[in-house]
């Protein structure tokens, strides 16, 4: 079994800045992709940023200039670091990450937190 618990949500001001962490624990033998969607109410889930083991990094055109993703492989966590929030930005955000098992290190299975809900006012 493997958890994903996220911390680091919040109230913020537009033009704020708020850090989200994911750590990843259980029965894990390693983790490729991870990352974060978010999820707004009455829309639909949109992925934010994603990152490989090797650190290779996609975002989504609405964050490019001002959310960082990055992670800590030792650790198995990921951060999401926002800078000039905008109340736009403002949504459940879910951590995910696709796990390789100790039972089975061939199957890559995708995980999900609970959600942080970040909040950006005007």
């Amino acid at each position: 079994q493997v958890q994903l618990v996220e911390s680091g949500g919040g109230l913020v001001q537009a033009g704020g800045s708020l850090r989200l962490s994911c750590a990843a624990s259980g029965s894990i033998f390693s983790i490729n992709t991870m990352g974060w969607y978010r999820q707004a109410p009455g829309k639909q889930r949109e992925l934010v940023a994603g990152i490989t083991s090797g650190g290779s990094t996609n975002y989504a055109d609405s964050v490019k200039g001002r959310f960082t993703i990055s992670r800590d492989n030792a650790k198995n966590t990921v951060y999401l670091q926002m800078n000039s929030l905008k109340p736009e930005d403002t949504a459940q955000y879910y951590c995910y990450a696709q796990v390789y098992g100790l039972r089975d290190p061939t199957n890559g299975i995708h995980y999900w937190g609970k959600g942080t809900l970040v909040t950006v006012s005007s």
